[in-house]
């Protein structure tokens, strides 16, 4: 077994026996209970393994029946691993992301290159009434005293979440932000100065690499993988070459692939970059969207020396529209609290002050359950259309969580003509290169499935899968 775990021998074994087509969609994977009794190994052991093979969407836990190789693995292969070249590279792709987002606001149009999930999915009557009684009963002194580094009520509970992945964080260190795009425009504002390099995914998230381009700042596009995200050795190789000031990542359900990057890589990374003094910018914006029933710990986990900044947002998951997102800072912390005084001085108090009271319910746990069991069921749905419309030799992501497919289609395809193509129809899609300083990924687009699923969405996928066909 090497140095490998327990653990990830059995998940190891099992992968092989799936991926070789011994075990099959649908099949039932053995009681926890045989599977140690089979192996030798511990129930928790076992349980370690199955929750590392849901991560990578592998295998499904079903309510009071056990564990089945995912149904959601069959269709178009997955898209390959980047190759970006290994040169600094200046930023400009603001124009091309403003156009995309802004072909799709129009409520006529089929949302496929949305950013958003559908609003249709969120509680905004039991928000609202958390909403109205915070307002009714708020303490007049609390808007000064909650001033940045925000509500004190708020810090409390997400440092309660937090604890509940395993990760022991201050209510210090965490300070209230309008959504998770300020977070982490502070957090690089924090870390870096005009003119320095940071270290991104490839592709990675359009927000980061106009961040950048705002910033003045030099970007080196690290090799990424659509199942497990960031290339370590080619990061490694890149802190050898450049003089790179951070990295921003996102380290669960990857923008645009939905990569998961396994725990012991996450803690491989965050060795790596403490070696160097590397601050790390984790962005983990859709984290409570992961469908496994044990979700992977973020990077800042295994943060030792205070280097992580880890971002999150209640935007993705609760309430769009209303811009409330935290930065859990490390050793920046108050340096971070200074930039948001500076930047925009507060958060809407009785905002932060009703998601406080809805976490301390415990509805948005229950919230949770039913929003990834709606986003499954939508990634399934539009994974069998696909099947049923797209030409052969496509490739596809299956995330374990969120509502992002990354499509590969034939190398002859212009992602950029495609998404032109498809509006002429009444159509968005999110073309690849709005996801690369270097504008490639040119036959890549993302298509959002975060949508319930309806006959219209189907008919859109057709008509994606006939413009697809011309190439």
């Amino acid at each position: 077994m090497g140095g490998m775990k327990l653990y990830q021998w059995v998940a190891e074994e099992l992968e092989q026996m799936i991926r070789g087509g011994t075990l099959r969609p649908g099949d039932r994977l053995p009681s926890v209970r045989a599977l140690g009794h089979s192996r030798k190994v511990s129930a928790a052991t076992v349980l370690h393994a199955y929750a590392a093979l849901e991560t990578m969407c592998l295998i499904e836990a079903r309510p009071r029946s056990g564990y089945y190789v995912s149904t959601r693995m069959s269709g178009g292969a997955s898209p390959r691993a980047s190759t970006p070249g290994s040169r600094s590279t200046r930023v400009a792709v603001s124009d091309l992301v403003f156009d995309t987002l802004e072909a799709s606001r129009d409520r006529g149009i089929v949302p496929l290159g949305s950013a958003f999930p559908s609003p249709v999915l969120f509680p905004w009557k039991k928000l609202a009434r958390y909403l109205g009684a915070s307002a009714r009963h708020m303490d007049p002194w609390n808007t000064v005293q909650s001033l940045p580094p925000g509500s004190l009520d708020l810090r409390r509970q997400i440092a309660r979440r937090y604890l509940r992945l395993g990760v022991a964080i201050g209510i210090e260190q965490i300070v209230i932000t309008a959504g998770a795009l300020e977070a982490l425009n502070l957090a690089l504002q924090t870390v870096t100065s005009p003119g320095d390099t940071i270290a991104v995914e490839s592709p990675t998230f359009y927000g980061c690499l106009q961040a950048a381009e705002r910033r003045g700042l030099k970007v080196v596009e690290i090799p990424t993988h659509p199942r497990d995200g960031v290339d370590i050795a080619a990061l490694s190789r890149a802190i050898a070459k450049h003089s790179i000031r951070a990295c921003w990542l996102m380290t669960t359900l990857q923008h645009p692939t939905g990569a998961i990057v396994p725990e012991g890589k996450k803690q491989e990374l965050v060795r790596l970059l403490a070696r160097h003094e590397i601050p790390l910018i984790e962005d983990d914006a859709y984290a409570d969207l992961q469908f496994a029933s044990v979700p992977v710990p973020p990077a800042k986990a295994h943060d030792k020396k205070g280097l992580v900044l880890h971002c999150g947002s209640f935007s993705k998951c609760l309430a769009p529209g209303y811009r409330i997102g935290w930065v859990a800072a490390g050793r920046f912390a108050e340096a971070v609290n200074r930039r948001k005084v500076e930047s925009s001085l507060a958060t809407s108090l009785p905002i932060q002050l009703g998601i406080a009271q809805m976490l301390h319910h415990g509805s948005y746990e229950s919230h949770l359950l039913t929003l990834r069991q709606a986003l499954e069921n939508q990634q399934a749905a539009m994974l069998g259309s696909m099947r049923r419309h797209f030409p052969p030799g496509y490739g596809v992501t299956q995330p374990a969580g969120g509502y992002f497919l990354w499509v590969e289609c034939a190398p002859a395809v212009d992602s950029l003509q495609v998404h032109r193509l498809a509006l002429n129809s009444g159509i968005t899609v999110a073309p690849g290169p709005m996801f690369s300083a270097r504008r490639e990924f040119k036959n890549f687009i993302r298509v959002n499935c975060g949508h319930p699923w309806t006959a219209a969405l189907d008919g859109a996928i057709a008509q994606l899968g006939s413009l697809l066909r011309r190439y």
